[in-house]
C-alpha cells in the first residue's frame, strides 16, 4: 500500500482546514416536512456547477486511494508482507471504523428519529441500532458461509489470479525427514501431507482476503451512492463547497484501505480493475442520480427519511463488522503482529491516526 510525501499530507491537511473553517455552513430553514423554504444558500442555478465539480474531483480522488495500493506492488517496501503495508492498513481500517461509527451511522440515526417521521413506530424503537446490529450479524453469516463454499470447491487450492505458476517455496525450509525411520515411500508420502498442509493454510487466507474484499465493496458501494445521492440532491451551496473537500479527503483514504484488502485477495488485473471501477464511480454516480432527482427528491421527507436511514444503518454495520473483525483484529491477532510489540504499537497509532482524522472530518461531512 502506498505511503503518502508528509509534507504533501500536512499540507493537503491544513488545506482542507481552511477552506471547512472559513466555509459557511448555513442549515436550510425547514417550512415542512419534504418542502424547504427559500433561503439565501438554497440556489439551484448555482448549486449545478458545484455538483459537477464535486463529481470530478471526486471521481479523481477516488481513483487515486484505489490504486495507490495496487499500483505499488512492484515495490518491495510496499509489499504486504513487510511492516509498512501493515501499519499503512492499519490507518486506513481505522479511517473505514469511523466512517461507519461517526458519519454513517449518526446519520441514520437523525434521520430515523426525525419529527417529520410518524411517531409510532419510528419514535418508539431504536430501528437503527436494530438494522446495523441484524447487518453486522448478516455479514458474519455470507463471511462464514461463503468461506465454507469457497473452501469446499476449491480443496485443490486456490492459486492467486496473478501467478503464473501457482504458490511456491512450500516444503522447502522444513527439517530432513528420517528414511530409515518412514521407509523412502513414507518419506515422500509425508513431505507431500507437510506440504498439502501449508498450501491448504495458503489457500484458506486467500479464500478469506477475497470474501473480506467483496464485501467491503459492497458496503462501502450503498454508503458512497447514498452520500453521492444527499450531495446531488442538495441546492445548498454554503454547505456544498465544504462538502466537496471533505469527500475527496474520505474517498482517498477509504479508497486506500478497499485496495489494500482488493491487493491482498490477489485478482487478476481486469478483476482489480472492475472492483477499483466500482468504487470509483459510485459517489459520482450517486451525486448524478442526485442531480436527476432534485426536482422530486426532498432530504427531509418521509420516504426518503426512512430508505435512506434503513440503508444507512446497514452499511453501518457492515463496516463496523469488517473493520473490527476482518481488518483490525484479523491483523492483531495474527503472528506478525503478535511477534512484535513495536510493531503492534505502531499499528495501533495509526489506527488511532486514522480512525481521528475520520473522526474529525464528521463535523463537516
Amino acid at each position: 500500500m502506498a505511503s503518502t510525501n508528509p509534507s504533501l499530507c500536512k499540507i493537503f491537511f491544513i488545506f482542507l482546514i481552511l477552506i471547512s473553517i472559513f466555509t459557511k455552513q448555513v442549515v436550510s430553514v425547514v417550512k415542512e416536512c419534504g418542502e424547504e423554504a427559500e433561503d439565501s444558500c438554497n440556489n439551484k442555478e448555482k448549486a449545478l456547477p458545484l455538483k459537477l465539480i464535486a463529481i470530478a474531483s471526486i471521481l479523481v480522488t477516488s481513483i487515486i486511494g484505489v490504486s495507490l495500493p495496487l499500483a505499488t506492488r512492484s515495490i518491495p517496501a510496499l509489499s504486504p508482507e513487510k511492516s509498512l503495508f501493515v501499519i499503512v492498513k492499519a490507518f486506513a481500517s481505522g479511517i473505514i471504523l469511523a466512517t461507519g461509527f461517526m458519519h454513517v451511522l449518526p446519520d441514520s440515526f437523525d434521520m430515523l428519529s426525525s419529527d417529520c417521521l410518524k411517531q409510532n413506530p419510528w419514535h418508539k424503537f431504536p430501528f437503527t441500532g436494530f438494522v446495523a446490529m441484524l447487518s453486522a450479524i448478516f455479514t458474519l453469516m455470507v463471511d462464514s458461509i461463503t468461506t465454507s463454499v469457497y473452501t469446499k470447491k476449491n480443496k485443490t487450492g486456490v492459486l492467486p489470479e496473478t501467478a503464473q505458476g501457482g504458490i511456491h517455496g512450500h516444503g522447502h525450509h522444513h527439517g530432513p525427514i528420517d528414511v530409515k525411520e518412514f521407509g523412502i515411500e513414507g518419506a515422500k508420502l509425508l513431505r507431500y501431507r507437510v506440504i498439502a498442509m501449508e498450501l491448504g493454510v495458503e489457500v484458506a487466507k486467500l479464500l478469506q482476503y477475497r470474501v473480506i474484499a467483496m464485501v467491503l465493496e459492497l458496503g462501502i458501494i450503498v454508503h458512497s451512492i447514498v452520500i453521492g445521492l444527499s450531495l446531488g440532491a442538495s441546492n445548498n451551496t454554503c454547505t456544498v463547497k465544504g462538502l466537496i473537500a471533505a469527500l475527496c479527503f474520505h474517498q482517498m483514504f477509504e479508497g486506500m484501505g478497499l485496495g489494500g484488502c482488493i491487493l491482498q485477495a490477489e485478482y487478476n488485473l481486469l478483476k482489480k480493475a472492475v472492483m477499483a471501477f466500482f468504487f470509483a464511480v459510485t459517489t459520482p454516480f450517486g451525486i448524478a442520480l442526485g442531480i436527476a432527482l432534485s426536482s422530486t427528491y426532498k432530504e427531509n421527507s418521509p420516504r426518503s427519511l426512512i430508505t435512506v436511514g434503513l440503508l444507512n444503518a446497514s452499511s453501518a454495520g457492515l463496516l463496523i463488522y469488517m473493520a473490527l473483525v476482518d481488518l483490525l483484529a484479523s491483523d492483531f491477532m495474527g503472528p506478525k503482529l503478535q511477534g512484535s510489540i513495536r510493531l503492534q504499537i505502531k499499528s495501533y497509532m495509526a489506527v488511532l491516526l486514522g480512525a481521528g482524522g475520520m473522526s474529525l472530518m464528521a463535523k463537516w461531512a
